[in-house]
Order: C-alpha cells, then structure tokens, then sequence
C-alpha cells in the first residue's frame, strides 16, 4: 500500500502561462518557454501536477463554464507536447462583485482561501504537507501556507513585502523555471540553483524560509 501522495499546485495565469487581461480563448494561454523540462523532472519523481485558478471572469460575464474548459483542453494539450500530463485542473468562477447572481457570493474556494487545493487533497490522496504551491501573487502563497504546503512566489514585481507569517512564501524565484528547479534542488531531484532570491527591497524576514514562522 502507498502511502499519500506529493503534489504541485500550480497558479495560471502569471505562473504557468503569461499573464493577460481576462484571456476568454484557447489561443490567450501561451505557457512560459522552459517549464516543460522542469514539470517533467517533478513528475518522474513522482508529484502530481495540479492547477489552482481563480477564474472570477465567469462571474463577472466575460466567458463562460464552457469556453473556460476549451481553454484548459488547449493548456493541457499545451503541455502534453512537452511531455508533461496534468493530474487535475480547478477553478473557481465565484466573485462577490459578479454580474452571474448565482456567482456572485462569497466562497472557500477563491484563493486565498484554500478550498481548491482541499479538493485536490481530498480527490487525489494527497499530503500536502509533501507538497509545494507555485504562483505569482500573495493571495496564491496564503492558500498554499493555510493547506499546509511550502510555497514559492514567481516574482513578476507586482507584490510588496508580506506583512502577516501566513503570506510569507518560502523561497522566492525570478520566473516559474527557476521556482520548479528551486523545488526539485530542495526535493534532492537536483542541483541547487539560487536559493535566496529575493525582489529588491524584500528582507530576508519576509521569507518563511528566511526565519519566517510556518
């Protein structure tokens, strides 16, 4: 018998693919060049590749359930030519400002909040405190620290030093490449890259793993 299994949650928009403003087709999802070897090393070693997206354009009218999932057959198949297979893709369409009124509310599911990455905990068997969170902005570090996972922000300069322990990530990268090789070089999958990257004017108590609280 097996015992829980590692995983990898991955933010979008910023993180796996460039950042644009509310992308509502397939062809909007372009993935970041020299992911796809890092994603493929994790994989071989065993972690499962999970996407976590807030998706608040549903809720605010500007795509659809259904153009969402041609987008994500398009990310998936994306990846699929680099080798690379996702394990489960989830989103959340809620927004309290949302034009949808059954959208529109309040949920556990938009991160912060780590609703989705329970999901996948719970659907998947996954130990999360085995696991990793990678994405671009604070609110993605705060649902991976309150699941339990380690975290790495991407740092695309939109984020200011966090205030609060439970937004602190543990490591800091400069693109999603190195924050993927960051993970395997602590998993022991490979050797260490800089690991005390940090956005000008971060200090080093602003890093969970800089003497941050967990």
């Amino acid at each position: 018998m097996t015992g829980p299994r590692r995983a990898i949650f991955l933010d979008r928009d910023g993180t796996l693919v460039h950042r644009r403003h509310y992308p509502s087709r397939p062809e909007h999802l372009r993935l970041y060049e020299g992911i796809g070897p890092e994603l493929r090393r994790l994989q071989a070693a065993g972690f499962r590749l999970v996407v976590v997206t807030n998706q608040s354009g549903i809720a605010r009218g500007y795509f659809t359930e259904e153009d969402l999932h041609r987008m994500h057959e398009h990310l998936a198949a994306s990846l699929d030519r680099s080798g690379v297979r996702l394990d489960a893709i989830y989103y959340c369409p809620h927004h309290p400002d949302g034009a949808i009124p059954e959208l529109a509310r309040r949920c556990d599911c938009r991160k912060p909040a780590p609703g989705m990455l329970w999901r996948a905990v719970h659907d998947l068997g996954v130990d999360p405190a085995r696991s990793w969170l990678v994405g671009d902005v604070l609110d993605d570090v705060e649902a991976g620290r309150r699941a339990g996972c380690r975290t790495v922000l991407v740092d695309l300069a939109t984020e200011s030093p966090p205030v609060t322990a439970r937004r602190r990530p543990d490591f800091v990268a400069r693109d999603t490449p190195h924050a993927l090789r960051i993970i395997s070089a602590v998993e022991g999958l490979a050797a260490a890259p800089e690991l005390d990257y940090r956005p000008p004017g971060w200090p080093a108590a602003s890093l969970s793993g800089a003497g941050g609280d967990r």
